[in-house]
């Protein structure tokens, strides 16, 4: 990928509280087909994320930093840069406008920052200052309105009632991003109890619930519930002041060296782990996010989110996969032109078997190009366009096959018959005996012509074109040749007959047998198709059971900590959570021989009987 040499806004949050795509950035993600690591960072105005995100695209420049009490950031900003360490892959920063901002004044439109921050990440870096407090956790009141502001499901699944807002929440963390808690300006010991702790052992205990009820404890335990809850991983990091308070105005200038050794140390630390432990951004069914995708889901969330709905992941995934899968089949069928194109030097093939082969290797190389970009193809409707579409293509190949074919045939016969027509012409054959010179100076093309290789498929057809065009000449060579007795005539008559009837007989012969071949291909081509069907779906089946799996282990986490802290109610949900996953993938080994013998066997016979 070309490198972005500057952050650029890609969704502009503009006067009025109305936040659009910029388009012209987001085309820069939709050039990207590398899968994306995606690292948001959300936080108060003034706590220093930029600097961060310049860190880790490598620059000590590049997203504003602001030095005075006025945020710098509008919007979300992205800086695309080639991953550090995992070749192949696109690092995208996403740099988002300061909570709280108090020159904007409307919280609505920092919930809609920080939940497309979630929605759009692989990690989601929370950016503050001071300690973990309850100010702090109350700082953060976006995310315990994140079931409001997020849906998983367009509509309740079967058997849900009013509480599918409340279920849905367990999916989120199947979608939801890695969780980093940054701390700036740290200035407290990591000590618990007079005992040394890591970051992490910070983080967690912040984490912990109160037991009890009411508003209070209420109040207190809901945000770190939807941390625990939520998000899939929680790490912490805790930086010292940076520099002086006069140089924290001009960090932009400021070479590592002038700079706190202690924080320089943590912003390494923080930077080699975002680069080793942030994976690519998935959607549900471990499919890897590209920046096209990434691209196309941006645009789908802030139009949901502009037209006053809540944005949907399944409809998101739904439309996007509607996007890629008509794309698929684009590139799919430009694959087999581009295929065809380097065999067409090879026509016209010798015989119908020699096309279908070069067809064969085309399409599945096409087919592949298909199944490797394709997701989410609900009963398979978009490959089953592709095999029409495949099938049309073919058929117009084949008929270029017929008419390279026919062209060299017809001119070899032009080549080939120059002394008969001069002979004709003369009134050479109009003599006593001309006929049966005609008739061996026309064999004698014949021979020819069948010995000359190369011909192609329509061989038979052009040879019988002219010999028929030759009929009446020949018929009048006959009745002219005075050598010849009546009865003589009538049997001359019989034999060309005899042998236009047989020629006919081989021409009818050779068709059927091109069907018979033209049949077998698409039988094979479905069997194909059904095959290597077989293998994707069996692959997204097994990423979904390690996905469920990994779902599993996560909940047994929570579940653990849970117990360990003594909510035995929030056990209980979550082993109901756990039993929901385990059922489903078991059930996910019955129906998946049903689904994929039912997918294409409908279109195959639909679509031979309307071809044939």
């Amino acid at each position: 990928m070309a490198q972005m040499k500057l952050p650029m806004c890609l969704i502009e949050n503009q006067e009025g509280g109305e936040i659009v795509v910029n388009q012209d950035v987001a085309q820069i993600l939709s050039d990207i087909t590398q899968p994306v690591v995606v690292v948001a960072i959300v936080g108060k105005y003034r706590t220093g994320k930029s600097y961060l995100m310049n860190k880790l695209a490598g620059r000590s420049d590049g997203f504003a930093l602001g030095s005075t009490v006025q945020s710098k950031t509008k919007g979300i900003w992205m800086w695309c840069v080639p991953h550090p360490s995992k070749p192949g892959h696109t690092l995208v920063l996403l740099d988002t406008e300061g909570l709280g901002d108090v020159e904007k004044g409307d919280s609505k439109n920092d919930a809609w920052i920080f939940s497309l921050a979630v929605l759009l990440s692989s990690t989601l870096v929370y950016n503050s200052v001071g300690t973990i407090d309850q100010q702090a956790m109350e700082q953060l009141h976006y995310v315990t309105e994140l079931t409001e502001r997020i849906k998983v499901k367009s509509s309740p699944g079967e058997g849900k009632g009013e509480d599918e807002e409340e279920d849905e929440s367990t999916e989120f963390k199947r979608i939801f991003p890695s969780f980093i808690w940054c701390i700036r300006d740290f200035n407290l010991k990591l000590e618990l109890d007079g005992k040394p702790i890591t970051e992490d052992e910070y983080l967690q205990n912040a984490l912990k619930l109160k037991k009890g009820t009411g508003k209070k404890v209420t109040d207190y335990n809901l945000p770190r519930e939807c941390i625990r809850h939520f998000f899939h991983s929680h790490k912490c990091f805790v930086f010292d002041r940076p520099a002086s308070k006069a140089n924290l105005q001009r960090l932009e200038e400021l070479q590592e060296s002038d700079l706190e050794p202690e924080f320089v140390k943590e912003a390494g630390k923080f930077c080699t782990y975002v680069y080793q432990n942030s994976k690519p951004k998935t959607l549900s069914g471990g499919h890897t996010v590209t920046g096209r995708w990434l691209g196309n889901l941006a645009v789908t969330y802030v139009e949901a989110i502009r037209s006053g709905s809540v944005p949907c992941m399944e409809n998101a995934v739904l439309a996007l996969a509607q996007i890629e899968n008509s794309r698929a089949v684009q590139e799919a069928l430009c694959k087999y032109d581009s295929e065809m194109s380097q065999r067409v030097d090879r026509f016209p093939t010798e015989t119908q078997e020699e096309f279908l082969n070069l067809h064969q290797e085309s399409e599945k190389e096409a087919v592949k190009l298909f199944m490797n970009q394709s997701f989410k193809d609900e009963n398979q409707e978009h490959q089953k366009n592709l095999i029409e579409k495949l099938a049309e293509k073919r058929a117009k190949y084949s008929q270029r096959n017929e008419e390279a074919s026919a062209a060299k045939c017809r001119a070899l016969i032009q080549d080939l018959s120059v002394s008969l027509e001069r002979g004709i012409s003369e009134g050479e054959y109009t003599k006593p005996g001309g006929h049966q010179r005609f008739v061996e100076e026309k064999q004698k093309l014949v021979d020819a012509y069948n010995g000359s290789p190369g011909k192609g498929i329509k061989a038979l057809e052009v040879l019988q074109e002219f010999l028929i065009e030759k009929e009446k000449v020949g018929a009048s060579i006959l009745q002219a040749d005075k050598s010849l007795s009546v009865k003589d005539k009538e049997i001359a008559e019989q034999r060309a007959q005899a042998e236009a009837a047989e020629r006919e007989k081989q021409i009818l012969e050779e068709n059927n047998r091109r069907l018979e071949q033209l049949m077998g291909d698409q039988e094979r081509s479905f069997a194909q198709q059904q095959e290597m069907l077989m293998e994707k779906m069996e692959e997204d089946r097994k990423k979904m059971i390690q996905e469920n799996d990994w779902m599993i282990t996560e909940k047994l986490k929570e579940q653990a900590a849970m117990l360990n802290e003594g909510f035995k109610r929030n056990c209980e949900m979550l082993e109901d959570q756990i039993r929901d996953l385990r059922e489903q993938n078991a059930s996910r080994g019955s129906w998946f021989g049903d689904l994929v013998s039912a997918v294409l066997p409908g279109a195959v016979s639909g679509f031979v009987s309307k071809l044939f």
